[in-house]
């Protein structure tokens, strides 16, 4: 089976987020960078399935050159080779920018499986999986946390979570999938892995090497417009409730809410 997976370069979750001068966007100056966490779940499946099935797992990223380190930890995981999409254009493209590039990356390549991160964790849209999906003509089930993938490799079974229960859609392949925390616990990439990676295909390519047009993506392309950034509120200092029996606690926590919060 040949299985594609899209992935995203995202700050580092423990990272403190500065607002850049301009007011619509980060400061990147010393962030480190890491492969969004639901992409991470997404590549561990995909090489489970060639475990299982053979076939070739092939890393796709958009984004600037150092989106090349993400691509290479993937590849020492296991995967075999990486494509990245760098250009310039391609700065200030929203969801459906993005979608349109991976879309025109994936049209000539031969695929059963499209493995994405059920969103990524900056800025949370959700719904570049389902975009793309949609460009290329294919099924997709979102928010997986389990993958079956029929022996005969014509069907997939994917596992969704809902309110009480566990949703089960089975799809012809091929179809696009988005991963959910719990589908699976990543590795780690080995030594024997990271020295492997060096030497795996990466090729780099650029808008007008998949046929794209400037104004579809990057800000011109974009249908989503950043107007500004703000920081949330600080929050209010909490307050203890004292007392020297339960019973007084009690009715001190009773007193504030009535006089201070107002809520009883």
């Amino acid at each position: 089976m040949n299985i594609l997976v899209c992935l995203k370069q995202v700050p580092d979750t423990e990272t403190q987020i500065k607002i850049a001068p301009d007011g619509m966007s980060i400061a990147t100056e010393n962030i480190k960078w890491i492969i969004n966490p639901y992409d991470e779940y997404a590549v561990e499946e995909a090489l489970r399935i060639k475990e299982k099935f053979g076939g070739e797992v092939t890393i796709i990223g958009v984004g600037p050159k150092r989106v090349t380190e993400s691509i290479r930890t993937a590849l020492a995981m296991g995967a075999d080779k990486g494509i990245l999409v760098d250009d310039p254009a391609i700065t200030g493209s929203d969801s459906l920018g993005i979608a349109r590039i991976l879309s025109a990356v994936i049209k000539d390549l031969d695929y059963d499986i499209i493995l994405c991160g059920k969103q990524g964790v900056d800025d949370d849209y959700g719904i570049v999986g389902s975009i793309l999906a949609e460009l290329l003509g294919i099924p997709q089930i979102s928010v997986v946390i389990k993958v079956e993938v029929s022996e005969d490799a014509s069907t997939v079974k994917a596992h969704r979570e809902v309110e009480g229960g566990t949703l089960v859609i089975e799809s012809a392949l091929p179809a696009l999938i988005t991963a959910q925390k719990g589908l699976n616990e990543p590795r780690y990439a080995s030594l024997p892995g990271i020295m492997k990676a060096k030497k795996k295909p990466l090729d780099a390519k650029t808008i007008a090497d998949l046929g794209l047009d400037a104004s579809q993506v990057g800000e011109n392309g974009a249908k989503i417009k950043i107007k500004q950034i703000t920081p949330p509120e600080e929050r209010k200092a909490g307050k203890i409730v004292e007392g020297e029996t339960p019973q007084e606690m009690a009715a001190n926590l009773t007193r504030l809410l009535h006089e201070e919060a107002k809520v009883i």
